[in-house]
């Protein structure tokens, strides 16, 4: 879905609607020139309840997340039988038992494989993964998680919803699934050092679902892209704890939330708009794909493939709350092999 399609298809839909071309503005303003969604357009505008819509989600859910698994297990070069925890990500459906179950049944996974599924922190969920991952490996030495986002944002289209948010929303958000690995030793990717969260006092209805018969329906406060001035010196206190200095990193993987979202991040943490250059080509080929995110711009790295061994860098992923989910780290390129000394248990490459 193209950005010509996306304004044609507001005023078509919208063409009474008093404030239109603010709408359009919005919209243009996204930078998002490109989206997937997991249905044909047609049906996707079509409402069929919300019961048919979970069950959409179902199905594609299995469809289409095994082949990023299959994929993230072969770039970590580990097998279902050497992951011993599965995190799995989504705000866009509901199932219990979680996909982790029918995972584990339907790949080789061990049936004494840990499941953590985390539904509740929207777009912050990547970076939450991510944390939540180091955390099981740090107090599991030696073991191996997989990280599974699956954000069939489409679901959440609410034809009745004119409001300024959810019209821009309807512009902004994508479909996607991602999945990555973080191994307990050994590998290629960055290592992780340390992580952190943080939630900005009194924000908890700035980003929200009112769920209602028809199913999620977006909140979106048109105060949510002034949420960087906050976080900025979050970030930069995690990174100087650490000892280094935010503005002066090798990489860095940020939610692209919308382009303001890293204009002011850029400006706050004094660094150039190219070091953000993954989150913005994911936010313009990909729109805003929640929890899957902070993964595509990593990806992006990966293929880059001109991240110095030992370069630092920083993982940051933000949502309802309004919560911050933040990791810092360093990349391995693999050209060494780390044993997996106790002195070593804090550094887990994602791969």
């Amino acid at each position: 879905m193209t950005l010509d399609d996306t304004l044609r298809l507001a005023e078509q839909l919208h063409a009474d609607h008093p404030k239109l071309k603010l709408v359009l503005r919005l919209i243009r303003n996204t930078g998002v020139l490109k989206r997937h969604t997991i249905l044909p357009l047609d049906e996707t505008l079509r409402h069929p309840g919300f019961e048919a819509r979970n069950l959409t989600y179902e199905r594609h859910a299995k469809k289409r997340v095994p082949a990023v698994v299959e994929l993230a297990l072969k770039n970590a070069e580990l097998t279902p039988q050497d992951i011993d925890v599965i995190i799995y990500v989504s705000c866009t459906g509901f199932m219990m038992p979680s996909l982790t179950a029918w995972l584990i049944n339907s790949m080789g996974f061990r049936h004494d494989t840990r499941q953590i599924p985390i539904a509740q922190l929207g777009c912050a969920a990547g970076g939450a993964a991510i944390n939540r991952a180091h955390d099981f490996c740090n107090a599991h030495l030696g073991s191996n998680a997989l990280i599974v986002s699956c954000e069939f944002c489409s679901m959440c289209y609410q034809p009745t919803d004119h409001d300024i948010g959810s019209l821009l929303s309807n512009g902004l958000f994508g479909d996607a699934v991602s999945a990555a690995v973080v191994r307990g030793h050994g590998g290629t990717g960055m290592r992780l050092e340390r992580n952190s969260s943080y939630l900005i006092p009194n924000t908890e209805d700035w980003i929200s679902y009112a769920v209602k018969d028809t199913g999620f329906h977006f909140q979106l406060d048109k105060r949510v892209p002034t949420t960087m001035e906050p976080l900025a010196p979050v970030l930069r206190d995690l990174v100087s704890d650490q000892g280094w200095d935010v503005s002066k990193l090798g990489f860095y993987i940020i939610h692209a939330g919308g382009p303001r979202i890293l204009d002011d991040l850029c400006r706050f943490l004094d660094v150039k708009p190219d070091a953000f250059r993954h989150s913005r080509a994911t936010l313009t080929e990909y729109g805003n794909i929640a929890s899957s995110v902070v993964l595509e711009a990593l990806r992006r790295l990966f293929e880059e493939g001109e991240t110095e061994n030992d370069e630092k860098g920083i993982i940051a992923g933000f949502g309802p709350g309004i919560t911050a989910e933040m990791a810092v780290g360093t990349w391995a390129d693999g050209s060494t092999t780390r044993s997996a000394d106790p002195r070593r248990a804090a550094r887990h490459p994602v791969s």
